[in-house]
């Protein structure tokens, strides 16, 4: 993480913020030969953070006093980065927030629900792998957030992927995947997909978007159009997977991430929260951890731009 906030420093990305202890990380620096010159240092821990760490506590307390948080409670969550990065972020001493390579998937999400919350309009967030081979730049979701998406959730989802492609300017081509096509399995994953594929269709008509399918049907133009003549896909080529649950998602990029080492995979880009809150893999790279923190200062960016 060091070395990815150095590097994005150097590269001109972002003004760089690292929390944690001063001492310590100058320690670290120095033996690992990093130059931290304009890299910031907070230590959230640290008495002269004592106004900020109430301030922060207090607008937790007041935002969950219904799920029974205390000021107190609040006040010790603050000593923790998650908790503590992202209110810099929810209260503009941040624009962005980089997390996940040494905690819990499941306590972060839990932190940026609490902290951030999710964008009107939408029940839940979500996260996207780009995969750039050698057959083109796909993108998938969600392979982080939803265990096991009901109808409403898949079309959350689905949504935030159009958003999502769209903000990468592409134009997005959906396949609503599972492991039947157009109705042939009528109980399970491939009835929620259906669902979810007849609410995007009637929500966005022109929108190429359909399903439930195969993968292979998704990825083969020719086989697609050939047995479903009748799909909105046709003569298109899928640049987007909705997968119908995050096991199959994760499952995917990381076979083939570890079946072709020349794959490029960025992610997990977060879609849906209110800030500019992503994050990494706890196996990701330092040039991993750069690819998302450009993400994230785009996110920021536009979010800004947005709001002008």
């Amino acid at each position: 993480m060091m070395k990815a906030a150095v590097q994005a420093k150097q590269e001109g990305i972002c003004e760089p913020i690292l929390l944690g202890n001063p001492d310590r990380l100058n320690r670290l620096a120095a033996r690992l030969k990093l130059d931290l010159t304009g890299v910031e240092i907070i230590d959230m821990r640290a008495d002269q953070e004592q106004g900020r760490r109430a301030t922060f506590a207090k607008q937790l307390a007041e935002r969950r006093a219904r799920q029974g948080y205390t000021f107190e409670e609040a006040y010790d969550k603050m000593y923790e980065r998650n908790y503590f990065g992202m209110s810099l972020v929810e209260n503009g001493y941040a624009d962005a927030f980089i997390t996940g390579l040494y905690t819990k998937y499941s306590n972060t999400i839990k932190v940026a629900k609490e902290v951030i919350g999710i964008k009107d309009g939408y029940n839940t967030f979500a996260t996207m792998h780009i995969l750039n081979t050698k057959k083109g730049v796909y993108y998938v979701a969600d392979t982080l957030i939803n265990r096991h998406p009901d109808a409403e959730v898949l079309t959350d989802i689905a949504k935030l992927s159009k958003q999502t492609v769209e903000f990468f300017n592409e134009e997005p081509v959906i396949a609503m995947l599972s492991y039947s096509n157009f109705g042939t399995d009528e109980a399970g994953s491939p009835t929620r997909v259906h669902r979810a594929v007849e609410q995007m269709q009637n929500e966005f008509p022109d929108l190429a978007i359909d399903g439930e399918m195969q993968v292979n049907f998704a990825l083969d133009k020719t086989l697609r159009d050939d047995k479903f003549p009748f799909s909105r896909l046709k003569g298109k080529e899928v640049n987007t997977l909705v997968f119908p649950n995050m096991s199959s998602a994760n499952c995917s990029y990381k076979l083939l991430q570890a079946l072709n080492p020349d794959c490029e995979i960025i992610g997990p880009i977060q879609m849906g929260l209110n800030r500019a809150i992503h994050f990494t893999d706890f196996e990701s790279s330092v040039q991993d951890v750069v690819n998302i923190t450009a993400v994230a200062v785009i996110d920021a960016y536009v979010e800004k731009l947005k709001k002008a």
